[in-house]
């Protein structure tokens, strides 16, 4: 199971990535869109676990882009906002998966990683 997760902060991003290597996943971490898009450019990934609210880029991007560059990928959004609360993420990004806010107990994302990745 290969992983990208794209989350602004490290702290939580390492988190997610401690745990989904403990279940034997390929993990890799990036910050930004710049460089999510470049870790699509050189790598197939099963899923994306991707925070809605970047510092630095924008989201909706990368997932628009993992759907045209890498289009078996599936994206779990990731927000502690209540942006997109209604559900409306489906509709604006076809590849997504899943909508879970950013407090959701890392073995219990790992568990939704663990699913939606055998269903690729």
């Amino acid at each position: 199971m290969n992983v990208l997760i794209v989350e602004s902060r490290s702290d939580l991003g390492v988190l997610w990535r401690r745990h989904l290597e403990r279940q034997g996943a390929d993990v890799t971490l990036v910050h930004s869109q710049e460089a999510a898009i470049m870790a699509l450019y050189g790598e197939d990934f099963d899923i994306i676990v991707l925070d809605l609210v970047l510092d630095h880029g924008s989201a909706l991007a990368v997932a628009d882009f993992a759907s045209y560059r890498r289009p078996g990928a599936r994206v779990i959004f990731v927000t502690n906002t209540s942006f997109f609360s209604d559900g409306s993420i489906f509709a604006h990004s076809p590849n997504a998966c899943a909508y879970v806010q950013s407090e959701t107990p890392p073995e219990d994302l790992a568990a939704m990683v663990e699913h939606y990745a055998a269903v690729r």
